[in-house]
Protein backbone atom coordinates (compact mmCIF):
# COMPACT_ATOMS: atom_id res chain seq x y z
CA UNK A 1 0.00 0.00 0.00
CA UNK A 2 2.71 2.38 0.47
CA UNK A 3 3.79 1.81 -3.02
CA UNK A 4 0.52 2.32 -4.05
CA UNK A 5 0.52 5.54 -2.59
CA UNK A 6 4.04 6.56 -3.48
CA UNK A 7 2.83 6.09 -6.86
CA UNK A 8 -0.46 7.70 -6.89
CA UNK A 9 1.82 11.12 -5.73
CA UNK A 10 4.28 10.35 -8.66
CA UNK A 11 0.95 9.83 -11.47
CA UNK A 12 -0.74 12.92 -10.27
CA UNK A 13 2.57 15.02 -10.44
CA UNK A 14 3.33 14.09 -13.76
CA UNK A 15 -0.02 13.56 -15.55
CA UNK A 16 -1.71 16.51 -14.02
CA UNK A 17 -1.82 18.28 -17.19
CA UNK A 18 -2.93 15.65 -19.15
CA UNK A 19 -5.98 14.57 -16.32
CA UNK A 20 -9.35 15.95 -16.72
CA UNK A 21 -10.52 17.41 -13.52
CA UNK A 22 -13.41 18.33 -12.16
CA UNK A 23 -12.03 21.72 -11.56
CA UNK A 24 -9.72 22.80 -14.42
CA UNK A 25 -7.66 25.58 -14.10
CA UNK A 26 -9.35 29.34 -15.31
CA UNK A 27 -8.02 31.00 -18.44
CA UNK A 28 -5.10 33.28 -17.77
CA UNK A 29 -6.71 36.36 -17.89
CA UNK A 30 -9.91 34.87 -15.66
CA UNK A 31 -10.09 36.31 -11.97
CA UNK A 32 -11.73 38.00 -9.87
CA UNK A 33 -11.68 42.02 -9.10
CA UNK A 34 -13.44 43.36 -6.01
CA UNK A 35 -14.47 47.11 -5.41
CA UNK A 36 -16.21 48.49 -2.56
CA UNK A 37 -19.56 49.25 -2.84
CA UNK A 38 -22.42 50.52 -1.25
CA UNK A 39 -26.19 49.12 -1.01
CA UNK A 40 -27.04 52.46 -2.71
CA UNK A 41 -25.44 51.08 -5.64
CA UNK A 42 -27.08 47.80 -6.16
CA UNK A 43 -29.59 48.12 -8.41
CA UNK A 44 -33.21 47.40 -7.28
CA UNK A 45 -32.48 46.83 -3.61
CA UNK A 46 -34.82 48.44 -1.85
CA UNK A 47 -37.42 46.51 -4.54
CA UNK A 48 -36.50 43.17 -4.00
CA UNK A 49 -38.82 40.87 -1.74
CA UNK A 50 -35.55 40.18 0.86
CA UNK A 51 -37.11 38.17 3.36
CA UNK A 52 -38.09 35.46 0.88
CA UNK A 53 -34.21 34.66 0.80
CA UNK A 54 -34.61 33.86 4.55
CA UNK A 55 -34.66 30.31 3.91
CA UNK A 56 -31.52 29.72 1.83
CA UNK A 57 -29.65 31.64 4.09
CA UNK A 58 -30.29 30.21 7.35
CA UNK A 59 -29.90 26.70 5.39
CA UNK A 60 -26.05 27.83 4.48
CA UNK A 61 -25.84 29.22 8.37
CA UNK A 62 -26.24 25.85 9.59
CA UNK A 63 -23.73 24.31 7.20
CA UNK A 64 -21.43 27.41 8.44
CA UNK A 65 -22.20 26.78 12.11
CA UNK A 66 -21.07 22.93 11.92
CA UNK A 67 -17.10 24.43 10.44
CA UNK A 68 -14.19 25.09 13.10
CA UNK A 69 -13.58 28.74 13.70
CA UNK A 70 -10.08 28.60 11.37
CA UNK A 71 -12.05 27.20 8.56
CA UNK A 72 -11.14 28.85 5.55
CA UNK A 73 -13.37 30.84 2.87
CA UNK A 74 -11.49 32.19 0.64
CA UNK A 75 -11.87 36.03 0.06
CA UNK A 76 -15.35 35.64 2.44
CA UNK A 77 -12.58 34.83 5.70
CA UNK A 78 -13.13 32.34 7.91
CA UNK A 79 -16.04 30.51 9.27
CA UNK A 80 -15.59 32.54 12.45
CA UNK A 81 -16.35 35.62 10.26
CA UNK A 82 -19.60 34.38 9.65
CA UNK A 83 -20.58 32.56 12.80
CA UNK A 84 -21.82 35.79 14.69
CA UNK A 85 -23.87 36.48 11.73
CA UNK A 86 -25.58 33.24 11.71
CA UNK A 87 -26.24 33.10 15.60
CA UNK A 88 -27.63 36.55 15.22
CA UNK A 89 -29.78 35.61 12.48
CA UNK A 90 -30.58 31.66 14.19
CA UNK A 91 -32.32 33.93 17.15
CA UNK A 92 -34.15 35.83 14.77
CA UNK A 93 -37.97 35.96 14.43
CA UNK A 94 -39.34 36.29 11.02
CA UNK A 95 -39.07 39.85 9.64
CA UNK A 96 -40.51 41.54 6.77
CA UNK A 97 -38.47 42.57 3.33
CA UNK A 98 -37.39 45.96 4.96
CA UNK A 99 -35.97 44.61 8.41
CA UNK A 100 -34.25 41.69 6.56
CA UNK A 101 -32.71 44.63 4.65
CA UNK A 102 -31.30 46.72 7.67
CA UNK A 103 -30.38 43.13 9.47
CA UNK A 104 -28.02 42.83 6.74
CA UNK A 105 -26.80 46.24 5.59
CA UNK A 106 -26.02 46.66 9.48
CA UNK A 107 -23.74 43.48 9.23
CA UNK A 108 -22.40 43.08 5.57
CA UNK A 109 -20.55 45.30 3.10
CA UNK A 110 -20.81 44.66 -0.65
CA UNK A 111 -18.28 44.66 -3.16
CA UNK A 112 -18.74 44.60 -7.30
CA UNK A 113 -17.49 41.74 -8.98
CA UNK A 114 -14.99 42.15 -12.00
CA UNK A 115 -13.79 39.58 -14.48
CA UNK A 116 -11.75 40.39 -17.42
CA UNK A 117 -13.30 37.42 -19.13
CA UNK A 118 -16.83 38.36 -19.17
CA UNK A 119 -19.94 37.39 -17.30
CA UNK A 120 -22.64 34.44 -17.80
CA UNK A 121 -25.59 33.84 -16.64
CA UNK A 122 -27.49 30.78 -16.79
CA UNK A 123 -30.32 28.88 -14.81
CA UNK A 124 -31.34 25.02 -13.78
CA UNK A 125 -34.01 23.19 -12.22
CA UNK A 126 -34.49 20.15 -10.38
CA UNK A 127 -35.10 17.75 -13.23
CA UNK A 128 -38.21 15.12 -13.88
CA UNK A 129 -38.35 11.62 -14.48
CA UNK A 130 -40.22 8.36 -14.71
CA UNK A 131 -38.43 5.20 -13.52
CA UNK A 132 -38.28 2.35 -11.51
CA UNK A 133 -36.50 0.21 -8.83
CA UNK A 134 -36.41 -2.80 -11.08
CA UNK A 135 -35.10 -3.25 -14.76
CA UNK A 136 -38.43 -4.00 -16.18
CA UNK A 137 -40.78 -2.97 -19.33
CA UNK A 138 -39.94 0.88 -20.37
CA UNK A 139 -37.30 1.17 -17.72
CA UNK A 140 -34.47 0.11 -19.35
CA UNK A 141 -31.68 3.65 -18.93
CA UNK A 142 -29.71 3.27 -15.66
CA UNK A 143 -28.89 5.84 -12.98
CA UNK A 144 -25.52 4.83 -11.87
CA UNK A 145 -24.29 4.75 -8.33
CA UNK A 146 -20.45 5.69 -7.45
CA UNK A 147 -18.59 2.76 -8.58
CA UNK A 148 -16.80 0.64 -6.81
CA UNK A 149 -13.42 1.47 -8.44
CA UNK A 150 -13.29 5.03 -8.67
CA UNK A 151 -10.86 7.06 -7.09
CA UNK A 152 -11.32 10.75 -6.42
CA UNK A 153 -7.95 13.24 -5.27
CA UNK A 154 -7.76 16.47 -4.03
CA UNK A 155 -4.85 17.42 -5.75
CA UNK A 156 -4.12 20.22 -3.09
CA UNK A 157 -3.44 17.71 -0.44
CA UNK A 158 -0.75 17.17 -2.33
CA UNK A 159 0.26 20.89 -3.02
CA UNK A 160 -1.49 23.77 -1.88
CA UNK A 161 -1.11 25.94 -5.05
CA UNK A 162 -3.01 22.78 -6.69
CA UNK A 163 -6.30 23.59 -3.97
CA UNK A 164 -9.49 23.32 -5.83
CA UNK A 165 -8.20 20.71 -8.42
CA UNK A 166 -9.47 17.46 -8.30
CA UNK A 167 -8.40 13.91 -11.09
CA UNK A 168 -10.62 10.98 -10.82
CA UNK A 169 -9.23 7.88 -12.28
CA UNK A 170 -9.03 3.87 -11.48
CA UNK A 171 -5.89 1.86 -10.50
CA UNK A 172 -4.70 -0.66 -14.11
CA UNK A 173 -1.69 -2.65 -13.21
CA UNK A 174 -0.60 0.20 -10.51
CA UNK A 175 -1.12 3.01 -12.66
CA UNK A 176 -3.72 5.46 -12.46
CA UNK A 177 -5.70 5.56 -15.23
CA UNK A 178 -8.48 7.44 -17.01
CA UNK A 179 -11.89 6.49 -16.16
CA UNK A 180 -14.50 5.51 -18.62
CA UNK A 181 -16.05 7.62 -20.83
CA UNK A 182 -19.79 8.23 -21.47
CA UNK A 183 -19.45 6.23 -25.12
CA UNK A 184 -17.63 3.17 -22.87
CA UNK A 185 -20.55 3.39 -19.85
CA UNK A 186 -23.44 3.60 -22.62
CA UNK A 187 -21.66 0.35 -23.84
CA UNK A 188 -22.52 -1.24 -20.09
CA UNK A 189 -18.83 -1.31 -19.53
CA UNK A 190 -19.90 -0.54 -15.62
CA UNK A 191 -22.00 -4.04 -15.46
CA UNK A 192 -19.03 -5.73 -12.44
CA UNK A 193 -18.24 -2.47 -10.85
CA UNK A 194 -21.13 0.00 -10.83
CA UNK A 195 -25.04 -0.99 -9.27
CA UNK A 196 -27.71 1.07 -10.95
CA UNK A 197 -29.89 2.90 -8.71
CA UNK A 198 -32.96 3.58 -10.49
CA UNK A 199 -33.79 2.70 -13.84
CA UNK A 200 -36.07 5.07 -15.94
CA UNK A 201 -37.30 5.55 -19.17
CA UNK A 202 -35.66 8.11 -21.41
CA UNK A 203 -32.14 8.25 -22.14
CA UNK A 204 -32.58 12.12 -23.00
CA UNK A 205 -33.82 13.08 -19.97
CA UNK A 206 -31.53 11.00 -18.20
CA UNK A 207 -29.04 12.77 -19.59
CA UNK A 208 -30.19 16.52 -18.67
CA UNK A 209 -30.39 14.66 -15.13
CA UNK A 210 -26.37 14.71 -15.31
CA UNK A 211 -26.40 18.24 -15.99
CA UNK A 212 -28.65 19.08 -13.41
CA UNK A 213 -27.28 17.45 -10.48
CA UNK A 214 -30.31 16.63 -9.15
CA UNK A 215 -34.07 15.75 -9.59
CA UNK A 216 -37.47 13.10 -8.62
CA UNK A 217 -38.26 10.04 -10.22
CA UNK A 218 -42.06 8.95 -9.80
CA UNK A 219 -42.07 5.39 -9.39
CA UNK A 220 -44.78 3.20 -10.76
CA UNK A 221 -46.49 3.06 -7.23
CA UNK A 222 -46.85 6.53 -7.01
CA UNK A 223 -44.11 7.51 -4.49
CA UNK A 224 -41.28 9.71 -6.06
CA UNK A 225 -37.54 9.06 -5.12
CA UNK A 226 -34.84 12.26 -5.02
CA UNK A 227 -31.47 11.43 -6.31
CA UNK A 228 -28.82 13.73 -5.95
CA UNK A 229 -24.79 14.07 -6.94
CA UNK A 230 -22.60 11.64 -5.64
CA UNK A 231 -19.59 11.56 -7.93
CA UNK A 232 -18.26 12.05 -11.41
CA UNK A 233 -15.74 10.25 -14.01
CA UNK A 234 -13.53 13.03 -14.09
CA UNK A 235 -13.58 13.56 -17.98
CA UNK A 236 -14.38 17.37 -18.40
CA UNK A 237 -17.72 18.64 -19.12
CA UNK A 238 -18.39 19.35 -23.10
CA UNK A 239 -21.80 21.41 -23.73
CA UNK A 240 -23.38 19.21 -26.80
CA UNK A 241 -25.08 22.56 -27.63
CA UNK A 242 -22.31 24.02 -28.63
CA UNK A 243 -20.89 21.38 -30.53
CA UNK A 244 -24.82 21.43 -32.19
CA UNK A 245 -24.37 24.77 -32.93
CA UNK A 246 -20.87 24.24 -34.18
CA UNK A 247 -22.00 22.03 -36.82
CA UNK A 248 -25.61 23.83 -38.02
CA UNK A 249 -27.55 21.52 -36.34
CA UNK A 250 -29.43 23.89 -34.19
CA UNK A 251 -29.29 27.72 -34.26
CA UNK A 252 -27.99 30.29 -31.88
CA UNK A 253 -28.92 31.47 -29.03
CA UNK A 254 -28.41 27.42 -27.99
CA UNK A 255 -31.31 26.73 -25.14
CA UNK A 256 -31.76 23.55 -23.46
CA UNK A 257 -35.16 23.19 -25.28
CA UNK A 258 -33.43 23.10 -28.55
CA UNK A 259 -30.54 20.60 -27.35
CA UNK A 260 -33.44 18.27 -26.24
CA UNK A 261 -35.56 18.84 -29.56
CA UNK A 262 -32.78 17.78 -31.58
CA UNK A 263 -32.19 14.79 -29.70
CA UNK A 264 -35.83 13.87 -29.80
CA UNK A 265 -35.98 14.32 -33.57
CA UNK A 266 -32.49 12.54 -34.63
CA UNK A 267 -32.81 9.10 -32.25
CA UNK A 268 -30.58 7.28 -34.65
CA UNK A 269 -28.09 10.25 -33.84
CA UNK A 270 -28.66 10.81 -30.59
CA UNK A 271 -26.59 8.40 -28.73
CA UNK A 272 -23.60 9.73 -30.57
CA UNK A 273 -23.72 13.22 -29.79
CA UNK A 274 -24.64 12.46 -26.19
CA UNK A 275 -21.29 10.48 -26.15
CA UNK A 276 -19.51 13.60 -27.12
CA UNK A 277 -19.77 14.77 -23.97
CA UNK A 278 -17.48 12.60 -21.86
CA UNK A 279 -18.40 13.14 -18.52
CA UNK A 280 -20.73 11.22 -16.76
CA UNK A 281 -22.25 12.09 -13.30
CA UNK A 282 -23.28 9.26 -10.77
CA UNK A 283 -26.23 9.47 -8.18
CA UNK A 284 -27.19 8.86 -4.96
CA UNK A 285 -30.56 8.62 -2.98
CA UNK A 286 -31.74 11.49 -1.09
CA UNK A 287 -33.90 11.77 1.96
CA UNK A 288 -33.82 15.78 2.06
CA UNK A 289 -37.40 17.73 0.96
CA UNK A 290 -35.83 19.46 -1.69
CA UNK A 291 -32.95 19.19 -4.01
CA UNK A 292 -29.00 19.80 -2.73
CA UNK A 293 -26.75 21.80 -3.67
CA UNK A 294 -22.73 21.08 -3.30
CA UNK A 295 -22.27 23.40 0.10
CA UNK A 296 -24.71 20.38 1.87
CA UNK A 297 -27.63 22.92 1.96
CA UNK A 298 -31.52 22.41 0.19
CA UNK A 299 -31.71 24.46 -2.44
CA UNK A 300 -34.49 27.44 -2.32
CA UNK A 301 -35.57 28.29 -6.08
CA UNK A 302 -34.78 31.49 -7.35
CA UNK A 303 -32.88 32.25 -3.99
CA UNK A 304 -29.93 29.56 -4.66
CA UNK A 305 -27.23 29.98 -7.17
CA UNK A 306 -24.53 27.18 -7.98
CA UNK A 307 -20.73 29.12 -8.64
CA UNK A 308 -17.16 28.82 -9.53
CA UNK A 309 -15.98 27.77 -5.97
CA UNK A 310 -12.39 29.00 -6.79
CA UNK A 311 -13.45 32.46 -6.56
CA UNK A 312 -16.60 32.66 -4.85
CA UNK A 313 -16.74 30.79 -1.58
CA UNK A 314 -19.95 28.78 -0.63
CA UNK A 315 -22.41 30.34 1.58
CA UNK A 316 -22.14 33.59 0.99
CA UNK A 317 -25.18 36.17 -0.67
CA UNK A 318 -24.92 37.68 -4.04
CA UNK A 319 -26.45 40.91 -5.27
CA UNK A 320 -27.64 39.75 -8.68
CA UNK A 321 -27.89 41.63 -11.67
CA UNK A 322 -29.04 39.83 -14.68
CA UNK A 323 -29.57 41.82 -18.29
CA UNK A 324 -32.70 39.34 -19.27
CA UNK A 325 -34.62 36.35 -18.34
CA UNK A 326 -34.86 35.48 -21.61
CA UNK A 327 -37.97 36.93 -21.78
CA UNK A 328 -37.07 40.69 -21.94
CA UNK A 329 -36.65 41.38 -18.02
CA UNK A 330 -33.82 41.74 -15.73
CA UNK A 331 -33.25 39.79 -12.43
CA UNK A 332 -32.40 41.95 -9.49
CA UNK A 333 -32.71 40.02 -6.76
CA UNK A 334 -30.62 38.55 -3.38
CA UNK A 335 -29.12 35.20 -3.74
CA UNK A 336 -26.79 32.75 -1.56
CA UNK A 337 -24.06 30.66 -3.62
CA UNK A 338 -24.57 27.25 -2.19
CA UNK A 339 -24.18 25.00 -5.30
CA UNK A 340 -21.22 24.18 -7.96
CA UNK A 341 -21.30 22.24 -11.72
CA UNK A 342 -19.42 21.25 -13.91
CA UNK A 343 -20.06 23.87 -16.60
CA UNK A 344 -19.72 26.61 -13.94
CA UNK A 345 -16.54 28.12 -14.78
CA UNK A 346 -15.81 31.74 -14.40
CA UNK A 347 -15.01 34.81 -11.92
CA UNK A 348 -18.27 35.88 -12.71
CA UNK A 349 -20.20 32.83 -13.94
CA UNK A 350 -23.69 31.89 -12.03
CA UNK A 351 -26.59 29.32 -12.66
CA UNK A 352 -29.66 29.88 -10.84
CA UNK A 353 -31.51 26.86 -9.35
CA UNK A 354 -34.69 27.77 -10.59
CA UNK A 355 -36.82 25.16 -9.03
CA UNK A 356 -38.58 22.07 -10.23
CA UNK A 357 -41.92 21.56 -12.38
CA UNK A 358 -42.52 22.72 -16.03
CA UNK A 359 -42.24 26.04 -15.38
CA UNK A 360 -38.86 25.94 -13.91
CA UNK A 361 -37.41 23.63 -16.97
CA UNK A 362 -39.05 26.25 -19.34
CA UNK A 363 -37.09 29.34 -17.15
CA UNK A 364 -33.78 27.17 -17.12
CA UNK A 365 -33.59 26.34 -20.16
CA UNK A 366 -34.14 30.07 -21.50
CA UNK A 367 -32.24 32.03 -19.10
CA UNK A 368 -28.84 32.44 -21.17
CA UNK A 369 -27.38 36.58 -20.44
CA UNK A 370 -24.67 38.52 -19.30
CA UNK A 371 -24.86 40.51 -15.54
CA UNK A 372 -23.03 41.18 -12.71
CA UNK A 373 -23.32 40.45 -9.02
CA UNK A 374 -22.28 42.05 -5.88
CA UNK A 375 -20.98 39.39 -3.14
CA UNK A 376 -21.79 40.36 0.44
CA UNK A 377 -19.29 40.03 3.41
CA UNK A 378 -18.82 40.96 6.68
CA UNK A 379 -17.36 44.18 7.76
CA UNK A 380 -14.89 42.46 9.88
CA UNK A 381 -13.76 41.06 6.54
CA UNK A 382 -10.39 42.57 5.12
CA UNK A 383 -10.46 42.17 0.92
CA UNK A 384 -6.98 43.01 -0.66
CA UNK A 385 -6.84 45.24 -2.74
CA UNK A 386 -10.54 46.41 -2.24
CA UNK A 387 -10.67 48.41 1.06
Amino acid sequence: MKFLRAALIVVFALHLSACSSIFPPPPPTDKLQLTPASFSDLPGWNDDRTSEVMPALRNSCAVISRKSNDSKMGIAGSAKDWQSFCAELKNRAAANDADTRAFIETRLRPYAAHSPAGSLFTGYYEAELNGSLQKEGKYQIPLWQKPSDLITADLGEFKPELKGQKVAGKIVKQKLKPYDDRALISQNSLETRAQPLIWVDDPVSAFFLEIQGSGRVNLPDGSIVRVGYDAQNGHPFVPIGRVLADEGEIEKPVTMQKIRAWLKAHPNKSTSMMNRNPSVVFFRKSDKDGAVGAQGAVLTPMRSMAVDPRFIPLGVPLWLDINDDGNGTAIRRLVIAQDTGGAIKGAVRGDLFCGNGSAAEAMAGGLQSNGRYYILLPKAVSVNGAN
